[in-house]
């Protein structure tokens, strides 16, 4: 029955096409480059090098992700300013980030916000899009863009947080003759 079935699931890869040769995947945690579609098995180079090999059946049964479909990529990524930068810096950070991505070949800005307050930072959300679906333009664009928003921060004295705890002590004068700690 198992064999039916990664024959059957071999002959709907051939029909319906989620996937040819080539093409980048990923089912669940695991992704690569498939290599080779056969009658039982799929092969799939990792990343790292290693062949993966899925049953058809399993395959077909699992939730597939073809990236070699996608037409432009989404992009979020968030940074952290520190909770004494002024207010008006604030304000200003969007325009600039919506500046130094649209500096950038091939990417188109969405937004940036001001997210949270976390527990050391002020949290900025921003979202662009990568106009391919290739990874190497993706990372070529997130470092210039990278690079891009800490040059103009350093160049108007915008810092980003690093995690910081204010530790405030109290001298309390009723503990100090039972033995409290002094100062």
């Amino acid at each position: 029955q198992s064999i039916l079935k990664d024959l059957f699931a071999s002959l709907s890869i051939i029909v319906d096409k989620p996937f040819m040769i080539g093409d980048f995947i990923a089912v669940g945690d695991l992704s690569g480059t498939v290599e080779r579609v056969g009658l039982k098995t799929t092969r799939v180079r990792s990343l790292s090098g290693e062949q993966l090999i899925f049953s058809n059946g399993d395959l077909l049964d699992s939730r597939l992700r073809n990236y070699m479909h996608m037409t432009e990529r989404r992009v979020v990524f968030t940074f952290g300013l520190a909770y004494n930068t002024p207010t008006e810096r604030l304000a200003e950070i969007p325009a600039l980030a919506k500046t130094e991505i649209e500096q950038v070949h091939g990417v188109r800005f969405d937004r940036c916000h001001l997210k949270s307050f976390a527990d050391s930072v002020l949290s900025f959300e921003v979202v662009y899009f990568v106009l391919s679906s290739d990874y190497l333009p993706y990372m070529d664009a997130q470092q210039a863009i990278n690079l891009g928003i800490l040059r103009a921060f350093e160049a108007r004295g915008i810092r980003l947080a690093y995690p910081t705890r204010t530790l405030f002590v109290h001298d309390d004068p009723a503990r100090a003759g039972r033995g409290g700690a002094r100062p």
